[in-house]
Parts: structure tokens; C-alpha cells; sequence
């Protein structure tokens, strides 16, 4: 060694800098820490996990949440590179965990290695969603009727499915208190009961574009806050007078309506299968739906027309086959009742 080598003035080892060497700077150089404690806060309810003052939804268990808090637990030198943590996770009691680290990396270019252990509590708390569900609160209803007539079951099983569907788009975006907390059929429809006036909007929405009709919204003031006032809203939503697929009579015709516009109800005749518009009035009666149609066997049929088996009288019943259908003997077909008068419609 020359007088002009570096060296390291802690061991006199060389050193390239003329400072310490890479292993007194080891030495000297705290390069992780390890946490004695650390905490996992989550809602035995739903097990959403909360990080701060904000929770999230979670669908991992305890088992891999473990691993995350321990690896979590441990805080690395700005210098390690190639950091890893791994080890073991043992139960404690039911709220105590204690996991025993390994805790890998490179420091100055040379491999550093050491242990540690951290203790895991988990901790119970209600969430902010579950505590707004059990405690009753809501922000407004969806309330959804229809004009001149009561909502069919198809129209309010789709009304709860809209707004399932909603609802899940919005918890999936990370919207947690934008949730359905009730829903109930009354005998003028459904009344869906919402945490958000957020999700109370885009439901009455989505209705209204897969069924027809419009909605209003009734606010009413319920309280204040933080010098901020505090509404609840009723969204009302009026279906229209016609649903999709109703049967109607329109002077000597019948007709299906296929959809409700502004003013006049678009539909096709049952007899030569040709769109028309009708206006309200032109309609003197719903027949029925083609959806709740009756089932009729087919027992001849000829060029004048068909013969169909009334399920109900066992009579044979003619009656002239729509040139849109290709009916044979021994077919299946569908049909409402106007009265004593039988209305194919499939």
C-alpha cells in the first residue's frame, strides 16, 4: 500500500472513496426498521378494510392480508436495493398475530441480511356503509308506478334488477355509500330505498331508458348539518300507459306495441305484421301481454284458416292464421282471450 491508496480511516481496509469501506458503512448504516405493531381495522359485517380514516372494500382473507401487513411493516434504507421480506404468520389468539421475518437486500453492493418479528392486531369496527345500513339512513326513494294501471310483476322484477345493476357498477367504481339499503313491492309497485341521491338519479335513469315513462324528483329539507342543509329526494318514476309487448285493441284490429314514444305508441299488426303508430286514443282496450300469452294446440290447418284446442272449453276453435305465421297441424300456438274471442300473437 502507497501513501496514495485510499483507506478507510475506521479499519485502514481500501477503500475506493478514500471513506469508509463498504462494510463500515454497513456497520454503521441502520438499513431497515421493523415496526413492533401493526393494526388491520376491519368490518365484520361486509370486511371492508380501513386504511386511515377511509375504507375499502376487501374480498381477501386473513390468511392474505398477513403477508401484506408484515411485509408493510417493515422500512427500508433509501440506499437497499433488491429489497425482500418474507417468513411465517402464527396465531396468537383470535385478534393476535405474530409473524417472524426474514428481511433481504443489497447495501453498498454487498448482500445484507437480518431478521425481525412484528406482532399483528386485528381489530373490529363497523364501516361507514354497514353503520348507515343497520342505523336506518337513507337519502331518498325511487318510487316506481305507472300511469293509469299497476306496474306488471315483469316491469318491477326489472325495476329491482336496473337498480341491482346500478348499484353494483357503483360499488365496483369505489362509490361505497352509494348502496341499496331496502326495497319494497306496495300494491301500487316498488319502492327502492337508496343511500345516495347520487344513485337514486342514475337508477330512476336507467329505468326510465329500459322501460319508457319519466321521472320527477320531490325534494323535502329533513334537517342540517354543518350549516349545510340536508334533503332527501323522492325520485318518481311514471311508466308509461303501455308496456312492450300489451296486446291492444284498436277498432276491428288488434296491434302489439313494440315501444311508447312522446305521443303515439309504436306497434305492429297482429294481422299482416305491419308497423304502425297509434295515438292514445285510437286504442280502446289492452287484451292483454304477449308475454302471459295461453298455449294452444294446433288441430288443422287449412288455407281459410286454423284450427286451435281451447285449452279451457276442449272446443275447437277456428279462426284465420296471420300470413306472417307458418302454422301446421300439430303446432303450438300463443293467444289471448278478448272476451269470448281468442288473439294469436305467436
Amino acid at each position: 500500500m502507497s501513501i496514495r491508496d485510499k483507506f478507510c480511516p475506521k479499519c485502514g481496509k481500501p477503500s475506493d472513496t478514500g471513506g469508509l469501506c463498504p462494510d463500515c458503512r454497513i456497520g454503521d448504516t441502520p438499513w431497515f426498521t421493523c415496526d413492533h405493531r401493526v393494526s388491520c381495522v376491519q368490518c365484520p359485517s361486509c370486511d371492508a378494510i380501513k386504511q386511515v380514516n377511509t375504507w375499502s372494500d376487501n374480498t381477501r382473507t386473513r390468511e392474505e392480508l398477513g403477508p401484506a401487513l408484515a411485509r408493510g411493516a417493515v422500512h427500508f434504507h433509501p440506499d437497499v436495493k433488491f429489497p425482500e421480506v418474507t417468513g411465517t404468520i402464527e396465531d396468537l389468539t383470535v385478534n393476535r398475530s405474530r409473524a417472524s421475518l426474514v428481511v433481504k437486500g443489497v447495501l453498498y453492493g454487498k448482500p445484507v441480511e437480518a431478521t425481525c418479528s412484528t406482532e399483528i392486531a386485528w381489530q373490529k369496527e363497523q364501516c361507514d356503509r354497514c353503520n348507515r345500513i343497520s342505523g336506518s339512513y337513507y337519502e331518498g326513494v325511487v318510487q316506481v308506478r305507472a300511469e293509469g294501471r299497476t306496474p306488471s310483476m315483469f316491469e318491477s322484477q326489472m325495476s329491482a334488477s336496473i337498480a341491482q345493476q346500478v348499484e353494483d357498477t357503483l360499488q365496483s367504481g369505489g362509490e361505497r355509500l352509494s348502496f341499496i339499503s331496502d326495497m319494497n313491492e306496495t300494491k301500487d309497485g316498488i319502492d327502492i330505498i337508496i343511500g345516495s341521491q347520487h344513485i337514486g338519479m342514475l337508477i330512476a335513469q336507467a329505468i326510465v331508458a329500459q322501460l319508457g315513462g319519466r321521472y320527477t324528483t320531490h325534494p323535502k329539507l329533513v334537517g342540517e348539518k354543518n350549516g349545510r342543509q340536508l334533503y332527501r329526494i323522492t325520485y318518481s318514476v311514471r311508466l308509461p300507459r303501455f308496456q312492450k309487448h300489451d296486446v291492444v285493441a284498436a277498432g276491428p284490429r288488434y296491434y302489439e306495441v313494440e315501444r311508447v314514444e312522446a305521443r303515439h305508441v309504436r306497434t305492429t299488426d297482429l294481422r299482416d305484421g305491419i308497423s304502425k303508430s297509434l295515438r292514445d286514443e285510437e286504442i280502446t282496450r289492452i287484451v292483454g301481454n304477449s308475454r302471459n300469452a295461453e298455449s294452444a294446440l294446433v288441430v288443422f290447418s287449412e288455407a281459410s284458416g286454423i284450427g286451435i284446442l281451447d285449452p279451457v272449453s276442449n272446443r275447437t276453435v277456428e279462426l284465420p292464421v296471420p300470413p306472417r305465421m307458418q302454422v301446421r297441424a300439430g303446432d303450438h300456438v300463443g293467444f289471448l282471450r278478448d272476451g269470448n274471442h281468442l288473439v294469436i300473437v305467436r
